[in-house]
């Protein structure tokens, strides 16, 4: 069984620790209430290798693919990378403030990086994402549920509407959330307080 532990410090057991310098501080008391799903491959469409995290630590050979020629001087991160066979990279301290949104909107409230915690599946619009995926997304929404005050998750489509597709249609928001319930059931845990967007 795949588990997690959010230490004090907003670090994750069981991920693999990958520093990125692409993080600012929170606001002092800002509640950490949402989590934003996204999608990645580097490059689209290419799973594996160390582009991503090359990508969010500011080390990408931009010369390595003709696509990297976009990505020349970007500054980007995101909390956590869940790869294909479901290992788990933590780049950002979930304490901390990630570029993963950009420009975005949730409920009225502007500039969601100040508030929501980023996690990046290693996937694309046009692909089913693996079981692994899923249970290590329950798993890891289990734990930082544990440590802040989470009510709400959506995907970065609905952040970002317009300007960004992702997670994208192959991914399964029934499918997650009834991994969450069944994960969160074993801890006799109530799941109804947290909101997912489109699931019934």
């Amino acid at each position: 069984m795949i588990r997690f532990e959010i230490d004090a410090d907003g670090w994750a057991s069981g991920a693999e620790r990958m520093p990125s310098p692409n993080f600012d501080q929170r606001a002092e008391g800002a509640a950490i209430d949402l989590l934003v799903i996204h999608n990645i491959s580097l490059p689209p469409g290419e799973f594996g290798g160390p582009y991503i995290a090359d990508l969010f630590g500011n080390r990408l050979d931009c010369d390595a693919h003709p696509y990297f020629d976009r990505l020349r001087g970007m500054k980007v991160s995101a909390h956590f990378l869940i790869r294909r066979d479901g290992s788990v990279i933590q780049f950002v301290s979930a304490n901390d403030r990630a570029w993963h949104a950009g420009a975005s909107s949730f409920c009225g409230r502007e500039r969601c990086n100040d508030f929501s915690i980023g996690i990046e599946l290693e996937g694309t619009d046009f692909d089913p994402f693996e079981p692994p995926q899923y249970d290590a997304l329950a798993a890891l929404t289990e734990a930082l549920r544990q440590r802040y005050p989470i009510t709400d998750v959506s995907g970065h489509e609905y952040i970002a509407p317009g300007r960004k597709t992702d997670p994208g249609p192959f991914f399964d928001w029934a499918r997650y959330r009834k991994s969450l319930i069944q994960k969160e059931s074993c801890n006799a845990r109530e799941t109804s307080s947290l909101r997912f967007p489109f699931v019934d």
